[in-house]
């Protein structure tokens, strides 16, 4: 059941305009694009992933990936986004607003990735805010929560400078890198200033 539930798979944006960026739902004809930027970042990535898997930049693997992402979104679970620049529609990164929760809670988590090449940038803080804006109109959610590893600055800069509010400390949250990882918790509401 979807309590409070507003947008269904067959009637979401297909692209959502930021300030110059958009996010769109990742395609087929992504999958060239995708694989490269994330083989071109692997290094610059690996610290703060789970371990990729050993066919992860195949295309079985996005293909499995592509439908997954189309059933969370169907099922109202989570929505994965691909970040493109505005100006030449170049693929910079990646984020996924997911386990979306209805109900009293309203809320969902939020997790991204830039390639090494756009990193530190502005892109992906205009690609969060534009998430936000349509995590907190379109779907309608009161709150979206992001983690992140304590030595991670560039993410805890990214965070902060997003509008999100630290919120606490979770021990051995997640796995990362092959590691259960101490994370810092922060969220944004959506009356949040």
């Amino acid at each position: 059941m979807a309590f409070f539930r507003t947008v269904g798979f067959a009637d979401s944006e297909p692209v959502i305009a930021g300030q110059g960026v958009y996010l769109r739902a990742p395609q087929p004809g992504d999958f060239a694009a995708w694989a490269a930027l994330r083989e071109q970042s692997r290094e610059f990535l690996t610290p703060w992933e789970p371990i990729w898997p050993s066919d992860d930049l195949s295309r079985g693997a996005y293909r499995r990936r592509l439908r997954r992402y189309i059933d969370d979104q169907r099922n109202d679970l989570a929505y994965a986004f691909l970040v493109f620049r505005g100006t030449d529609h170049t693929l910079v990164g990646g984020l996924t607003l997911a386990n979306i929760r209805r109900g009293v809670a309203q809320a969902g988590s939020l997790g991204y990735w830039i390639g090494a090449p756009f990193a530190r940038r502005g892109y992906m803080s205009a690609a969060v805010r534009t998430l936000l804006a349509h995590s907190f109109s379109t779907l309608r959610l009161h709150r979206v929560e992001a983690a992140c590893i304590p030595t991670n600055a560039p993410s805890i800069g990214l965070l902060e400078k997003t509008g999100f509010k630290r919120e606490g400390y979770a021990r051995r949250y997640l796995c990362i890198n092959g590691i259960w990882q101490d994370h810092l918790l922060y969220a944004r509401l959506s009356d949040d200033p």
